[in-house]
């Protein structure tokens, strides 16, 4: 650990003193749903009561004007401290002092009506902050700049994707003058652009607030950003101390995956097992949607592309491009206003992470409420269960009810439930945004295994090394087109390049000319 200057007590912005949580594992208050569910499906199992520690003998100090870090693996204890910290969970052992009004964002959209405008929705958090509607009209015009929603400001919020909901939130957040500042994963979702802008702004901010604290996954994110780093593992700081020592020791534990006997996969098209078979076509594809008081919008817009057997194609783009329109037209969820679509085989889509589950029930119930939603036999999940349970790594948190995971644990389950299951067409629209390092290893392996049973794997991210290192191909949608259709890291390098970001080395090879007039 780095050698940290000793604050005064002035400097002392939060002190937490032997923190633990603890909670009776099996103990449910279920809804009426959860108790009918669990009724039908009645699998003869007895619930264990134990006393759990999610964290326990938590000791740090947070310093006045420093952007702290939280990391750590799924399940570790990050979004149980962010609370603690916050007041929504009060600790059952130790103290914790905090000295100024904290202001959290946690996850993308929390807190948010659907049916309410983006600028009714600021008021409405801002008021849940208990903020002075005054001082929200004083900023609300730097908030609608700031997120770049431009005429979606004053649309409902159904309309939005993950992203742009993570854009407002940030922006609220940001803007109405928070003493200590928390993002729990709150800006996974975010597109790069905006990321920078978010960093220039927590760093302003600490020079008028007290602190900013931030959980993330991403480590080059955490690297940048952060003043310093906690790492939290099993419910315990592992390290606390200088950003660049502590990732390295949080790197230094993943474990080492053994060696493929083959990749099924290279970023060279030339050498994937690609068929000429089509499995979905998109021909002049449009949605438009009829927003308040403006008119007609068109998410997409002339769309024109095929996927053939064998693909891994990545989608990428800004906030509010259509990447996330397009997957609900891909699983049917939406029906284009114009052209047409062709699917040929069974679409199993992971939109966002939990997306599907009961808070109420446990991980173990939920595995089968989401496959018969699905429409997938219970006696096939019956054989599966074993290694869903496995693969997602919370086997000691699986019969806990899903309310008590953090974030990620939602997004390594409901992976675990759809990539076993194998589906023909499997679409995941940030559903790993949330996962941790040794997952997405885990993760990307699994994408490049089930292509030798699914028919194609479509992939929404900003994560732009995800996209290059898992995809064959990807679409760089813009204002509801496709801008570009080629090679993954092509791709990856013009996306980079179009937002001042391509620090990479130039990419020679050339996309197919047809492709690059789409």
């Amino acid at each position: 650990m780095a050698d940290q200057q000793h604050p005064t007590t002035e400097d002392k912005v939060i002190k937490a003193k032997n923190i633990g949580v603890s909670f009776q594992s099996g103990k449910q208050q279920d809804d009426y749903k959860s108790k009918v569910f669990r009724f039908f499906k009645n699998r003869g199992r007895v619930e264990k009561r134990e006393e759990v520690w999610p964290l326990k003998d938590i000791n740090f100090e947070g310093l006045q004007g420093e952007i702290l870090g939280i990391i750590g693996s799924n399940g570790a204890g990050k979004t149980t401290l962010s609370k603690i910290i916050t007041g929504i969970l009060r600790q059952d052992q130790g103290e914790i002092r905090v000295d100024g009004k904290v202001t959290a964002l946690f996850s993308f959209g929390m807190g948010f009506n659907k049916e309410l405008t983006g600028r009714e929705n600021v008021y409405l958090n801002g008021m849940m902050l208990g903020i002075d509607k005054q001082l929200i009209n004083k900023y609300i015009e730097d908030i609608h700049a700031f997120s770049d929603l431009g005429d979606f400001m004053d649309q409902p919020m159904k309309y939005y994707s993950s992203g742009m909901k993570a854009r407002l939130g940030f922006s609220v957040a940001a803007h109405l003058e928070p003493e200590i500042l928390i993002l729990d994963e709150a800006l996974n979702t975010g597109d790069a652009k905006f990321s920078q802008k978010a960093a220039q702004k927590m760093k302003e901010l600490v020079k008028r607030a007290k602190m900013v604290i931030i959980v993330t996954h991403s480590l080059p994110y955490a690297q940048r950003n952060c003043d310093r780093l906690i790492w939290v593992d099993g419910g315990v700081i592992r390290e606390d101390g200088d950003p660049t020592e502590v990732i390295a020791n949080y790197k230094a534990t993943m474990p080492k995956r053994p060696p493929r006997k083959r990749r099924l996969l290279q970023l060279d098209k030339t050498e994937t097992n690609i068929q000429d078979n089509t499995v979905i076509k998109a021909e002049n594809v449009g949605v438009s949607f009829q927003l308040k008081n403006k008119g007609k919008f068109w998410a997409l817009r002339n769309l024109d592309f095929e996927i053939k057997v064998g693909e891994v194609v990545g989608i990428i783009g800004h906030n509010g491009a259509g990447k996330s329109t397009l997957c609900k037209v891909l699983t049917k969820i939406y029906q284009p206003d114009e052209g047409q679509i062709e699917l040929n085989g069974e679409t199993s889509a992971l939109l966002g992470y939990g997306t599907g589950f009961n808070p109420q029930l446990t991980g173990s119930d939920n595995i089968y409420l989401n496959a018969m939603l699905l429409g997938i036999p219970k006696k096939r999940v019956d054989e599966k269960y074993d290694e869903i349970v496995e693969f997602s790594g919370i086997e000691g948190a699986i019969d806990k009810p899903v309310k008590e995971y953090s974030s990620g644990m939602k997004s390594r389950l409901g992976f675990s439930i759809a990539a076993t299951l194998k589906p023909d067409i499997f679409i995941i629209d940030e559903a790993l945004s949330t996962g941790d390092m040794a997952f997405q290893e885990k993760a990307s392996e699994r994408i490049q295994d089930m292509i030798e049973s699914a028919k194609a794997v479509i992939i929404v991210s900003h994560n732009m090394n995800f996209v290059e290192k898992v995809c064959t191909r990807a679409l760089w949608m813009e204002q509801g087109q496709v801008r570009f259709d080629g090679g993954a890291e092509e791709a990856v390098a013009k996306y980079r390049e179009s937002i001042g970001l391509n620090n990479k080395k130039q990419i020679v090879k050339k996309a197919n000319p047809q492709n690059a007039s789409r």
